[in-house]
């Protein structure tokens, strides 16, 4: 660890090391998506007095500028500009993707089932079972050329003759630098983060996280076991979604008492090291041909370099 990371602090020292995990591929996203390291910097001052002002309110039933400052090592003047500005970069803890909403009505909702409980082929338009109204109940207002254009995208529908479309699979996954790949970046590494975090800060009832791990697969074995651990785990969460879809209470006409009501799911995720994709290529392969380049000059100064003859002073008295 460099020297100025070190701490007499052990859990401190391995704090860092894990951020550094953490802040790695999102420096990656960064570059990826346009985001300098001082917009960078701003948004994690803004977000950590906003985090510090919700531990400190949670604790002392108040927001102390001078406890702020002391929790993020900002100055309370900035503290106090924080505080005082309207800017907010989170907005609320996000739901369900409209997509996956889409979807996962598609393969529940009875309305838009086959006699075999398979997804029904829809027509794209119409005012009854079509591929519209479905978007229209579950997308929450997005406009249903869009949200067809998004499940093509991402492979999620094929798109029939005669103006149907068929679902392909209830497990969209998002690819390419889009906002909704982005997004899903968000939700779901906050989601993960927030479960291993809560894990470190109880001892009783930990929520559930589990991860399979070999570290010496053959490359000639990985198509295989990707494909079947993609199959597997769309099997999983086609059951959990069926499990949870059975917990939630039918709402009542004129319910009494409004129970409290939280978010729950699972994520599984397949990871697969970038070195094991790593083909043995001469680092020369890597290099972009580099164009001489030559610097054109002016007219005036090819003038000035051009060699003039000189004639003697005896031809110019006798010219």
């Amino acid at each position: 660890m460099p020297n100025e990371f070190r701490t007499l602090d052990p859990l401190k020292e391995t704090t860092i090391i894990a951020l550094k995990r953490v802040v790695d591929p999102l420096i990656d996203l960064m570059f990826d998506a346009g985001i300098t390291v001082h917009e960078f910097n701003r948004l994690v001052r803004q977000r950590a007095v906003r985090s510090a002002a919700a531990r400190v309110s949670r604790e002392n039933g108040c927001v102390s500028k001078s406890r702020i400052a002391i929790i993020t090592g900002l100055p309370r003047s900035e503290v106090a500009r924080i505080l005082a500005s309207d800017f907010e970069t989170s907005y609320g803890r996000p739901g369900q993707h409209p997509a996956r909403k889409v979807l996962a009505a598609w393969y529940s909702n009875p309305r838009f089932l086959s006699p075999n409980g398979d997804p029904a082929i829809l027509t794209i338009f119409g005012r009854r079972r079509s591929f519209e109204q479905l978007v229209a109940l579950h997308s929450g207002g997005i406009p249903v050329r869009a949200m067809l254009d998004q499940l093509t995208q991402i492979n999620a529908v094929e798109i029939l003759s005669g103006q149907r479309v068929k679902a392909k699979t209830r497990v969209p996954i998002f690819t390419g630098l889009t906002s909704s790949a982005i997004a899903i970046i968000g939700e779901r590494a906050g989601d993960l983060l927030e479960t291993l975090k809560s894990n470190v800060r109880t001892t009783t009832s930990p929520l559930f996280e589990g991860t399979a791990l070999m570290g010496d697969i053959e490359l000639d074995a990985v198509p295989l076991v990707h494909r079947e651990i993609a199959e597997q785990g769309a099997a999983f969460i086609d059951a959990a979604n069926s499990l949870l879809a059975r917990s939630r209470v039918k709402p009542r006409r004129s319910p009494l008492k409004l129970s409290p009501k939280c978010r729950v799911g699972v994520t599984v995720y397949y990871f697969q090291d970038e070195i094991a994709n790593r083909v043995s290529v001469p680092s020369s392969f890597y290099k972009i041909p580099r164009k001489n380049l030559q610097r054109h000059r002016s007219q005036s100064k090819k003038a000035q370099h051009r060699k003039v003859p000189v004639r003697s002073s005896r031809a110019e008295s006798h010219g």
